[in-house]
């Protein structure tokens, strides 16, 4: 059976991703600061992770490569939003931007870094990160979301820049936009009341056909949910 590793797995798309893979008969590590009774119940490993926690991500990465298992890929879901209030021009602060980028940013290289050793025992293996289109640059035409839009900026970076170092390794590195979900990183509500909004489960499912799809030739490029390649 192939191997994955999940995180934001207790809620969300992270939740969706697990279950669908779990369904395709991965053995499914299924990483999150919390894990509540739905995630228990799945057929899965369920591991506690902080990954704003360096000293976790360490002791999670050191007990999974202590398995000894290729790890056939890895899905870095797990993401944070601040309130639209506290992410704007006039309120952006040290601390949430801190916090949004260990999370959204630090968190996803060094967990990646450190499960190096199990990515390269397996032949052609992905790694996968949640971005957002918000991320990008070149389509950015509403300004705001200070901390998570350049926290998924920087997420880019560093999944391009990892594209490039394990090209030559035949890993292949995506980044992903879901589009609008239906969650709880929205604290606020507002995504329900998107038209263009759709739940998890649909979302994951899609996501789960374009990295299937994907292969070293596409490794360090953007896409989103419904297929196309997004700009930087």
């Amino acid at each position: 059976m192939p191997t994955a590793v999940i995180t934001g797995a207790n809620s969300g798309i992270g939740h969706a991703f697990t279950k669908q893979l779990i369904d395709e008969n991965y053995t499914v590590f299924a990483v999150d600061i919390t894990i509540g009774q739905e995630l228990k119940n799945l057929r899965c490993r369920s591991v506690v992770c902080d990954l704003a926690s360096f000293d976790s991500i360490t002791q999670f990465a050191s007990h999974f490569n202590s398995l000894d298992e290729p790890l056939d890929i890895l899905l870095n879901i797990a993401g944070v939003m601040a309130s639209k209030a506290d992410d704007a021009l006039g309120s952006i602060s040290a601390s949430t931007l801190l916090s949004t980028f260990q999370t959204n940013a630090f968190g996803p290289l060094l967990l990646t870094q450190a499960l190096l050793p199990s990515i390269l025992k397996t032949k052609d293996p992905t790694v996968a990160f949640m971005s957002s289109r918000v991320g990008s640059i070149a389509d950015n035409s509403s300004g705001g979301a200070y901390s998570y839009r350049s926290s998924k900026a920087a997420l880019n970076s560093i999944g391009k820049s990892l594209a490039m170092d394990l090209k030559s390794e035949g890993v292949v590195v995506l980044l992903l936009h879901p589009g609008y979900v239906i969650s709880g990183l929205d604290k606020s509500g507002e995504t329900k009341n998107n038209p263009q909004a759709v739940m998890p489960d649909e979302a994951a499912g899609k996501l789960w056909k374009v990295v299937q799809s994907k292969g070293i030739s596409e490794t360090g490029t953007f896409w989103h949910r419904e297929g196309f390649e997004l700009p930087w």
